[in-house]
C-alpha cells in the first residue's frame, strides 16, 4: 500500500489489503476523499461497502491522533470476521494537506468528519475546487459559519455540486414510523399547534462523552470538550432534532426562515474531571486551549447542554441535548420524542420501562371515539405492514405498541451507510429533492436562532 507519508503502525499496513491494480480500483463511478477525520463518523461512512464507491479512498490530514484513529477503525473494518469491507487507503500528510488534496483531486467525493472549526473552511474550499461533498453535522457553529455555508451552497448550485450534511436519524425505524403514522390522518388528526409551555413536538436527546463504538471504548479527541472548537451543545446534536421536526411535521414542503419563530433558548455546562477526561482522551493533562474552562476545583466546564423551544408554522417544538459523562451500566444513549395530534400522541420512549431501546407507542386522545379510532388503526397498521412487513401494532389497553422486528433495527452505526447509499443515490439521479436544500439552510438559521438567543440570556 502507497502513501504519501504513511503512519500506520506495522499490523495496520498488513491488514488493508493491497490495491490489485489501481486504474481498475478507480473504476467505480464514485471515489472518496476523506479530510481530516477528526471524529470517529468519518471512519463509519466505511464501515460497509458502498456499491459504486471505489475501496480506493484517498486520506488527506495532518500527523497525530486524529489521523492514526481513524486508521485503525478502517483496519477493524477490514479485518473483522463478519462481512469485511476491504478499503485500500492512501494516505497524505502534512501541514499542507488541504492544498495538496485541492490540487490533486484523486476523487469526486470529500468525506468530512472532524474538528468542526475547520469543517465548514474545507466545505467551502472543496465546492469551489469542484468536489462533492459528504460532511457530518454540524455543518456550521457559529454566525460567521453560517454565512460560509450559505456561500458554500450558492457556489455549489453554479457548480452543479451535491453538499450534504450525514442526517442518520432519519433512517431510525421508530423515527420513520412515527412519520408513516402521523399521515395516518384518520389516526393521527391534525397535528397539533401547542404552546410555548407545552410543545406538541418535543425532541429530547441524551448522549455520552465515554461510551462503545464498533463494540470498543470510543477514544475522543481533547479538542471534543472545547466549545470553539466542536461547538456548543445547542448547534451540534440539535441539527439532528431540527431536522426531523421539519422532515415529520412538514413533509417534503420548503421550509423558509420566515417560517421559525425562536421563543426561548438556553444552555448550561457538564462538569468533566481531569480523571474522566483522561480515560476518554488519553491525555494526562488539560491542553491549554481547554485551561479558561477548567474552575479552581480543577474540574472543567463544558457548554455541553442545550435546549429551546420555538415555532414553525406556528407548531410549537421543544429541542433538548444533555451530555453526561457515562451511561449508567446497562444504558446508552437515549431519544425521548413526541408529536401530538388531535386524536392520537406518537411517543417514542427509550428508558428503563423499555430496557434502554427505542420504542414507538400510540396513544389516544382523551374525548376521541376510541372505538372508530380503533378500526381506522387497525386499517393503518396494514397499510404499514404491507410497506414493512412483520411491523405489529400491540393493543396495551390504554396505548398501542408498535412491535418491529429486529432486522429494522440497524443501529446508529449502520446509518452511516444508508445515508452515503442516499447520497450516492441523489449523485446518479443529478440532484437532491427540490426541499433538501432549502430546509438544511433553515435548519441551520433556525440552530443560530437559538445559538444566539442562548447567549443573550447568559
Amino acid at each position: 500500500m502507497t502513501f504519501t507519508k504513511s503512519i500506520l503502525t506495522s499490523a495496520a499496513t498488513a491488514a488493508i489489503s493491497l490495491a490489485s491494480s489501481y486504474a481498475e480500483k478507480t473504476e467505480a463511478p464514485f471515489r472518496l476523499i476523506t479530510l481530516d477525520p477528526g471524529h470517529f463518523h468519518a471512519a463509519l461512512v466505511q464501515k460497509s461497502t458502498v456499491p459504486g464507491v471505489s475501496p480506493v479512498v484517498h486520506v488527506y490530514a495532518p500527523e497525530g491522533p486524529d489521523l492514526g484513529l481513524h486508521l485503525e477503525r478502517v483496519r477493524a473494518f477490514n479485518t473483522r470476521a463478519d462481512n469485511p469491507t476491504n478499503w485500500d487507503l492512501k494516505v497524505h500528510t502534512g501541514p499542507d494537506f488541504l492544498q495538496k488534496m485541492l490540487a490533486e483531486k484523486p476523487g469526486n467525493v470529500v468525506v468530512l468528519a472532524g474538528n468542526n472549526r475547520d469543517k465548514t473552511r474545507y466545505i467551502l474550499e472543496s465546492v469551489k475546487a469542484g468536489l462533492h461533498v459528504l460532511a457530518d453535522k454540524p455543518m456550521a457553529i457559529d454566525p460567521a459559519g453560517l454565512k460560509m455555508l450559505e456561500e458554500a451552497y450558492r457556489i455549489a448550485g453554479e457548480k452543479n455540486l451535491l453538499l450534504l450534511d450525514i442526517m442518520t436519524e432519519r433512517f431510525e425505524i421508530t423515527t420513520m414510523l412515527q412519520k408513516e403514522l402521523s399521515r395516518h390522518a384518520a389516526v393521527f388528526g391534525e397535528l397539533d399547534k401547542g404552546t410555548p409551555d407545552n410543545p406538541s413536538v418535543t425532541k429530547e436527546s441524551v448522549h455520552h462523552f465515554s461510551k462503545l463504538v464498533n463494540n470498543l471504548p470510543l477514544q475522543r479527541p481533547p479538542w471534543f470538550f472545547d466549545p470553539a472548537q466542536q461547538g456548543e451543545a445547542i448547534v451540534d446534536v440539535t441539527t439532528h432534532l431540527v431536522d426531523l421536526v421539519q422532515w415529520e411535521c412538514f413533509p417534503e414542503e420548503v421550509i423558509k426562515d420566515a417560517d421559525v419563530k425562536m421563543i426561548s433558548a438556553r444552555s448550561w455546562n457538564t462538569a468533566i474531571t481531569r480523571e474522566q477526561f483522561t480515560k476518554t482522551t488519553k491525555m494526562e493533562s488539560w491542553p491549554d486551549y481547554l485551561k479558561p474552562l477548567v474552575g479552581n476545583d480543577g474540574v472543567l466546564q463544558t457548554p455541553a447542554n442545550g435546549e429551546f423551544t420555538y415555532a414553525l408554522r406556528g407548531v410549537h417544538a421543544k429541542i433538548s441535548v444533555l451530555w453526561n459523562f457515562e451511561a449508567p451500566p446497562g444504558t446508552a444513549d437515549t431519544h425521548d420524542s413526541l408529536m401530538r395530534g388531535s386524536k392520537c400522541s406518537l411517543h417514542i420512549r427509550q428508558g428503563k420501562e423499555q430496557g434502554y431501546k427505542p420504542v414507538l407507542y400510540i396513544e389516544p386522545q382523551a374525548g376521541v371515539d376510541v372505538a372508530s379510532w380503533k378500526l381506522a388503526l387497525d386499517k393503518a397498521a396494514a397499510e404499514i405492514a404491507t410497506k414493512y412487513p412483520g411491523v405489529v401494532i400491540k393493543d396495551l389497553g390504554d396505548r398501542h405498541e408498535v412491535n418491529i422486528p429486529d432486522t429494522y433495527k440497524k443501529g446508529h452505526e449502520a446509518h452511516f451507510a444508508q445515508v452515503a447509499a442516499r447520497f450516492l443515490g441523489f449523485l446518479k439521479d443529478g440532484g437532491t429533492p427540490a426541499w433538501e436544500v432549502p430546509n438544511t439552510l433553515a435548519k441551520y438559521n433556525t440552530i443560530m436562532e437559538a445559538y444566539q438567543m442562548s447567549r443573550k440570556s447568559k
